[in-house]
């Protein structure tokens, strides 16, 4: 079953584990996606946020121990589901 991840998988079948991945998100400037995005990792994450020139949109960048490679994904999955969240 191909669900849209196959290409970040070949990516990473060569990474070790565990090991600490880089997640990158933009978001409309509201503090309940910020809250929302939060709920998708771990309490040990960490998480950077910077607002775009005009405030409007916010980048989030994160960082977290990940286990293998179907957790990161987990985790773009369950990210995914927040209306209006861009992966990078």
């Amino acid at each position: 079953m191909d669900d849209g991840f196959d290409k970040l998988r070949d990516l990473l079948k060569e990474q070790n584990y565990p090991s600490v991945y880089f997640f990158k998100f933009i978001v409309k400037a509201e503090d309940d996606k910020m809250v929302d995005i939060k709920r998708c990792f771990e309490e040990t994450a960490e998480f950077s946020t910077r607002p775009s020139k005009t405030g409007k949109y916010v980048s989030v960048s994160i960082k977290e121990m990940m286990l293998s490679t179907e957790d990161i994904i987990e985790r773009y999955k369950a990210v995914n589901k927040i209306e209006g969240v861009i992966a990078l």
